[in-house]
């Protein structure tokens, strides 16, 4: 990969957080009760105007309205599975991104035929989920303990999960865990940074999503969307957890959504660590390229 090409990615993707702010695009979720107000919180941080309506009555108009649509499994029932369903078809008529977290897919069977149904009956532009959720939806079983992925079976790299995921359904995913991976099932990145105590609160994967949302809200190429926002949401946690190191998650919580409204293209810069990757079936790393 040449300079100007690695330059040239860098100088699209540092930008869109600015873009966020000036947008202020409305991010539609219907999420992880669980997590409403943090993640409200944390697209207010970045610069985004969240929205969190689960209702039936109103899922496909306001999904009309957004610049996103999340949907998210977290604390799924029967209503929440028809309101993500009409909201996103909503959505695919007003050509609206849509991003899917399959929280826990593979847990329980009533997850597990969620995830399938949402995918065979709309268009989602993004999935992000951690190893585990990912495989299941490509109907692979890995170990899944609640809602944390177990181990990666020997001999297997989120990266080709991500690539083969992204063809089987022919759009973006995103593999999360202690370094991120997310392909179009052409090109695909990994993406440094984070902190391990990002598992030690809850929700920050589902912010992470709606953080996704607010950047494809922005932004039509959504692999580089994605690649901005995992990106600058790793640099975010990683200042936050140096900031709160001795206080511990409930301090680093605060700090994230501090870092993130901090967030600037000059940090991302400065910090982001993003690497183009080429991955064989086999998992094998064929070539690595930092941009």
């Amino acid at each position: 990969m040449s300079a100007n090409v690695k330059n040239e990615f860098r100088k699209a993707a540092a930008p869109l957080i600015e873009r966020i702010r000036q947008v202020n695009p409305l991010v539609h979720n219907i999420t992880n009760e669980v997590v409403t107000n943090f993640t409200a919180n944390g697209l207010l941080a970045l610069g985004a105007s969240p929205v969190m309506a689960a209702a039936v009555e109103e899922a496909v108009e306001m999904a009309g309205k957004a610049g996103a649509l999340v949907l998210n499994m977290g604390t799924l029932t029967g209503s929440t599975v028809e309101a993500m369903l009409l909201a996103a078809q909503g959505a695919n008529e007003a050509g609206v991104p849509v991003l899917f977290d399959p929280v826990a897919a593979g847990a329980t069977r009533f997850r597990s035929e969620t995830a399938q149904r949402l995918l065979n009956t709309v268009k989602v532009d993004v999935i992000r989920g951690n190893a585990a959720e990912v495989a299941n939806l490509i109907g692979e079983n890995w170990a899944i303990k609640g809602v944390d992925a177990g181990e990666l079976p020997e001999g297997r790299h989120p990266a080709e999960l991500a690539q083969r995921a992204a063809k089987h359904w022919n759009t973006v995913v995103a593999v999360t865990g202690p370094k991120d991976y997310i392909s179009d099932g052409a090109a695909t990145y990994e993406i440094e940074g984070g902190h391990p105590i990002l598992t030690r609160v809850t929700g920050t994967g589902c912010l992470l999503t709606s953080v996704i949302g607010a950047y494809c809200a922005v932004e039509d190429n959504k692999l580089l969307a994605g690649a901005a926002a995992l990106a600058g949401y790793g640099v975010a946690a990683a200042l936050a957890a140096e900031r709160s190191a001795e206080a511990g998650p409930g301090a680093f919580q605060i700090e994230l959504l501090n870092e993130l409204y901090k967030l600037s293209p000059q940090t991302f810069l400065r910090d982001a660590v993003i690497t183009k990757i080429q991955v064989d079936e086999a998992g094998e790393i064929m070539d690595e390229q930092r941009i």
